[in-house]
């Protein structure tokens, strides 16, 4: 995901409350979710339905989901009823989730109704666009769905979803998967179904419902592209989200099938830039607006749609297996499109955020500390860090391995979550290396080697003689390149300090560190 204007989303979501700490439930696996929803434009209340199918994964006589419950402020869902099948089940409503009493068998599964209602707190967010008109926008990340569907509201247990939607028959809704149905009601309103077979994680399960026009932008390998925009910026929003085609056919060739069967770009009205909801990505409602410098935002979320919703993460610790992917695959886009300039320039301003953040907060990337509000990992690290360390994991396996790893990790979590464990597993079999100090340096280390590097020219031995000090306390290995007047060195970094003359016949006039970009790393250079 990212912000307005590609400011970093967390400076944004300081200004919003915090989510709620995760609440995860061992015993149970979602297999899939329908939820039959009805909206009005009299007011904010919603009721819904949810039918959840649910495999044991131990017995039990009780289990919960996540819902929020109604506050003294009159928001939040309040349930009604719960039946497995005819029979009524009794039920507890804590302060985000629902206790189920019923037994189960292990590996036994079974089917679950929930009826509730009520005006969403968050996650379903139910406001005026900047024409004025009502919209309604699902936006549930990191664990925000809570608050308007009952669920497992965590990355790691994915599970099919239909959504039904009813609404005045004046909205057009637009949802995750394929539309299967849309038909006329009594009283002015209209049904819309959407389905989606492929397991997603609630965080990307959504719905919009808004005065939209559509256009089919494209038809990818079959799939076909969409463009949601309010109908007042109907003709430059057309134009401008046209870029997505030629995104997703260059991703689709590099890692592998789109594992959706659509793919909808959607200006909406939510609190991020852009959301990755799977096959159905939101945009901020100024975005048709941007033109080109939008291009990086959807090319950014539309690589999440392979990295952070079809194999996602399994914890919120790995999420750079989201954004950094995102991050850094936008670059390799732009690389293609632009040329290798454009992806040096992109590189090398991410190392300048990186490390900036670095100098404030000093974590590690992947980031097992934060237990409760994850918007706080919407940071450098995870975006800027975790991008560089495939920029470097690139150039150290060459392009040939490296995007051979990253389509076998693709195909093998496709429908799936990963840690940074696994990725690094398939990374070392797919290239056959030792790979462990490097993820365990550059991913679970916080810092960076602070070089100073000192040179001075001897005219007596026709040599130039250069030393590198790294200034850090922890020592990094890493390969370094330098160029002394154009030509080009390589150097690996271990120790404090490393030193190597070369022979030069005359003085050099410029000595430049890393010219190529590849290595996450600051320095002082210093002529003596």
């Amino acid at each position: 995901m990212r912000t307005p204007r590609l400011l970093y989303a967390f400076l944004l979501l300081l200004l919003v409350s915090s989510a709620k700490a995760q609440t995860i439930f061992p015993d149970i696996d979602v297999q899939h979710y329908t939820f039959a929803i009805t909206l009005n434009d009299e007011d904010n209340n919603i009721s819904g339905k949810a039918t959840i199918e649910i495999k044991f994964l131990n017995g039990v006589s009780q289990f919960k989901l996540n819902l929020v419950k109604k506050n003294s402020s009159g928001k939040g869902m309040l349930v009604t009823e719960i039946t497995e099948g005819q029979k009524k089940l009794k039920f507890n409503q804590d302060d985000d989730v629902v206790n189920i009493i019923s037994s189960a068998k292990k590996y036994s599964k079974h089917s679950f109704t929930i009826s509730y209602s009520g005006v969403p707190a968050d996650g379903l967010i139910i406001s005026q666009n900047k024409f004025g008109h009502r919209t309604f926008f699902g936006d549930n990340w990191p664990n925000r769905a809570l608050n308007w569907l009952p669920c497992a509201d965590y990355p790691s247990d994915k599970a099919s979803v239909d959504f039904l939607v009813t609404t005045p028959d004046h909205y057009q809704v637009v949802s995750n998967g394929v539309k299967v149905l849309e038909t006329t009601m009594p009283n002015h309103t209209k049904l819309t179904h959407w389905t989606e077979s492929a397991p997603l994680a609630p965080k990307v399960m959504v719905i919009g419902v808004a005065d939209f026009a559509i256009q089919q932008s494209g038809n990818v390998n079959g799939v076909p592209v969409y463009s949601y925009v309010f109908p007042e910026d109907k003709e430059i929003g057309f134009k401008n989200y046209a870029y997505a085609p030629d995104i997703l056919a260059w991703y689709d060739k590099k890692f592998g099938p789109f594992a959706f069967e659509k793919l909808a770009n959607v200006q909406s009205k939510t609190i991020y830039g852009g959301m990755e909801n799977s096959s159905a990505i939101f945009y901020y409602e100024d975005s048709p607006e941007a033109g080109k410098a939008d291009e990086e935002l959807m090319a950014h979320e539309i690589a999440h749609q392979w990295f952070g919703d079809a194999a996602g993460e399994k914890t919120w610790a790995n999420l750079w297996l989201s954004e950094g992917f995102a991050t850094y695959m936008t670059n390799c886009y732009l690389e293609h499109k632009y040329g290798t300039d454009t992806l040096k320039k992109r590189e090398e301003a991410d190392r300048k955020t990186a490390i900036g953040f670095e100098s404030r907060h000093s974590t590690p990337v992947v980031d097992s500390t934060v237990k409760s509000d994850f918007k706080r990992l919407l940071n450098p690290n995870s975006y800027q860090k975790g991008g560089w360390a495939l920029h470097m994991l690139r150039r150290k396996l060459g392009d040939t391995l490296f995007w051979k790893g990253v389509r076998t990790y693709y195909a093998k979590y496709n429908g799936h979550n990963a840690n940074t464990a696994d990725f690094e597993r398939v990374m070392e079999q797919s290239s056959g290396q030792d790979l462990h100090q490097f993820f365990k340096q550059w991913l679970y280390t916080a810092g960076h080697p602070d070089m100073k590097v000192i040179w001075s020219y001897n005219l007596d031995e026709k040599a130039v003689h250069v030393t590198f000090i790294q200034k850090q306390t922890m020592l990094f290995n890493f390969p370094l390149e330098y160029s002394i007047d154009g030509r080009i060195y390589k150097i690996n970094i271990a120790q404090k300090e490393t030193s190597v003359s070369i022979a030069s016949v005359t003085k050099p006039v410029n000595i430049v560190m890393d010219p190529d970009v590849n290595s996450f790393a600051s320095f002082e250079t210093i002529a003596q």
